[in-house]
C-alpha cells in the first residue's frame, strides 16, 4: 500500500498537537515544536532494509545538525512494521544502529505505534494510548535536550502516571473524537 506523504505528516501531527502536546503528555515537546525544530520524516522503505538505510541518514543528519536547527526527529514508517510484535522487536536492532554510529548517550530512540500495548495490559486499555501514534514511529531524541527538560520539569518522574489518569479520564470515546482528524490506521 503506498502512503502520501503529505496526510502521513497531516495525521501525524494532528496526533503530535491534540495528544502530545495538548493533552501534554509530553511536556516538553511544545517548546521545540512551536519553533519549528521537529523534523518529520516519511520513510519510504518496504522492508526493514530501507529503514534501516533511512534511520542511518537521520541518525548523520541529527548528529551534525545543530539542536537550534533540528532538536528531534520523527522518522515515521507507515509501509513496514505495521505488526506492534515485529516493530517492537526491531527497537533492539535500531539501538544497535545507535551505538554503531557511537550516539549512545547523545541520541535515544522512543517509540510509537498504532497497537502500541504496555506489558500487562490489554489491547483496548486507554493506557496504551500514550504511546500509539497514526503511524509507526521512531521518535530520535537528543539527550543533552532531555536533560534540559527534565532539569526544567523537576517533577519529571510523575509524568508516566500524570498521563495514565489523564487518558482514563479521556476514555477511549474522548481519544476517538481527539484522533478524529489523523488518518493513520486505528
Amino acid at each position: 500500500m503506498q502512503h502520501d506523504p503529505q496526510q502521513v505528516v497531516a495525521a501525524t501531527r494532528h496526533w503530535l498537537e491534540q495528544a502530545v502536546i495538548g493533552l501534554n503528555l509530553c511536556p516538553f515537546a511544545k517548546s521545540v515544536y512551536v519553533k519549528q525544530q521537529v523534523r518529520f520524516v516519511v520513510s519510504p522503505a518496504r522492508h526493514l532494509d530501507g529503514l534501516l538505510d533511512d534511520l542511518d541518514r537521520e541518525l548523520d543528519l541529527l548528529a551534525t545538525t545543530s539542536a537550534e536547527e533540528i532538536d528531534t526527529t520523527l522518522l515515521i514508517h507507515p509501509g513496514v512494521l505495521g505488526d506492534f510484535l515485529d516493530f517492537n522487536d526491531f527497537l533492539d536492532i535500531a539501538d544497535g544502529v545507535v551505538a554503531e554510529h557511537e550516539l549512545e548517550g547523545v541520541i535515544q530512540i522512543a517509540s510509537f505505534h498504532p497497537g502500541f500495548q504496555f506489558a500487562d495490559t490489554e489491547p483496548d486499555d486507554i493506557t496504551n494510548c500514550t504511546n500509539r501514534a497514526p503511524y509507526p514511529t521512531l521518535h530520535l531524541l537528543r539527550e543533552a535536550s532531555i536533560d534540559r527538560a527534565v532539569a526544567a520539569f523537576p517533577d519529571a518522574a510523575d509524568i508516566f502516571e500524570r498521563n495514565m489518569a489523564t487518558l482514563r479520564t479521556l476514555g477511549p470515546e474522548g481519544w476517538a473524537r481527539l484522533m478524529a482528524g489523523a488518518a493513520g490506521p486505528r
